[in-house]
This record gives C-alpha cells, structure tokens and sequence, in this order.
C-alpha cells in the first residue's frame, strides 16, 4: 500500500514518463539497441542528475535479470573478461567524480556522456571498418572501452553504445552481442548498487518503492524486446533513436 501510494503521489505525467521508461529499460536489456539513451535524459529531468540514477539502477537491474535468464548461453566470456577488470576501474573513477560535483554539474556530465556515447554509435553506424580491425588488434581496445564504460554507467547508466561499439567492433553475432552484453551489465550494475547507496546516497526507501511499482512495465518491455528484436529494421531504427536521444540530451542542460 505504501509503495503505491508513493507512486501515486507524483505527478501524473511523472508516472506516466516513469512507466515508459521501464518499458524502454525493459526492451533495451533483451536486445532493442539504443533505447536506454532516451531513458536517462527523461529520468534525469524528473528527479534531477544524481538522484535518477538512483531510482534507474534497480530498473536496470530487473531488466538485466530477464535478459540474463534469457540470453545467457549465448555469452562469449573472453571479450567480457577483457573488459571488466578496466570497467571496474572506470567505475571507480566516476564514483570520485560523483562525490565533487553538485547536481547541475551532475546533469551536464550525463549530458555530455550521452553525447560522447552517441557519438560512438554514430561512428559505429557509418562504418570504419578496416580502422576497428586495427583496433581491436592493440592491447589498449580493451582497457579503453573498459574504462570508458564503466565510467558512463556509473556517471549516468549509459554505457550502452561504448560497450556496443566494442562488441560490434568483434562481430559478434546478433545472440552473441546481447548475451554478451546481458552479463556485462548485470555484473557491473550488481555492483553499482552498493555503492550508490552507500557512497552517493541515492537509493533509499522511496526509491526502492518507485521501482516496486514499475517492475511489471520493466517485465512488459522485456517480453517486447525479445519479439522485436527478430523484426527490426536495425539502420532505420537506430537513427531514429541517435536524433531523439541527441535532443533529450540537449535539454538536461536547461
């Protein structure tokens, strides 16, 4: 009863933004690319830079669960341990920042993470095949885009397109890619937890009952996610997502 009254005490707008969010959370975490970005940047002008990813990481983690149990056969575990040890490391570095920089500045470094993170989908997108070959001959391919996204998800849950330009970067099969990804973000969002609410301070009661209320509409997109990924047009789709994305991200810095 309390956690829908909780729910239920934002505005309505808010929940509506809220379940649409745990529906995309959902979608995104069974294989729809590129959906997370919306999320973040409509979180983040709900509830403010550092207390929404307070309130999304649970969401995430639920979504993880799902594609996990799902996809997790389809694992290949020799890029995932190359890039975990750096990711780690990554996360450490943002939890520091975390701790230096007030809400506004908060917001902007989620907006530029989107951005940056866009801009490697972009780059993806158009190619550059013969250069990510070299790249992921150098030792350094790894440890970078190890780095890279454990930094973005812990700044701001959207490490999302740096993880996919790695993967993609190896031409993994479509299974493989989101299986893959399943388990490299259940661990590391695993553990974020403790540290966001320990460290940041950012999950506490009324966070948790937010995410209680909304874990059907994360199982919906799940269940979605799965169906859609074996229908979709993936260059039509994306672009739609890079232009929509690039403009929620513009408006966390108003």
């Amino acid at each position: 009863m309390q956690a829908v009254q909780t729910f239920l005490s934002l505005p309505y707008t808010h929940i509506a933004l809220i379940g649409v969010c745990a529906i995309l959370s959902g979608m995104s975490k069974t294989g729809v690319p590129g959906v997370s970005m919306i999320v973040v940047p409509v979180m983040a002008m709900i509830f403010g830079g550092k207390a929404s990813t307070g309130v999304l990481l649970p969401i995430l983690i639920t979504g993880d669960l799902f594609a996990v149990i799902y996809y997790h056969r389809h694992a290949e575990w020799k890029p995932l341990l190359k890039a975990l040890p750096w990711a780690f490391l990554g996360l450490l570095i943002a939890l520091w920042v975390g701790t230096l920089v007030d809400d506004h500045q908060f917001k902007h470094i989620i907006a530029l993470s989107v951005l940056f993170s866009l801009g490697l989908m972009v780059w993806n997108d158009n190619g550059h095949q013969k250069d990510k070959e070299n790249l992921t001959d150098h030792p350094l391919f790894a440890v970078i885009f190890g780095i890279l996204g454990g930094f973005a998800t812990m700044i701001g849950n959207v490490a999302g397109p740096v993880f996919a330009v790695y993967l993609l970067a190896l031409h993994l099969p479509k299974k493989n890619f989101i299986g893959t990804t399943a388990w490299f973000f259940a661990i590391i969002n695993l553990t974020k937890l403790p540290f966001q609410y320990f460290v940041w301070n950012n999950i506490h009661k009324e966070t948790i009952l937010i995410d209680l209320m909304v874990i059907p509409f994360v199982m919906l997109g799940a269940f979605v996610g799965i169906k859609l990924v074996k229908l979709i047009k993936d260059h039509i789709y994306r672009w739609a997502v890079v232009v929509i994305t690039f403009i929620s991200a513009l408006l966390i810095f108003f």
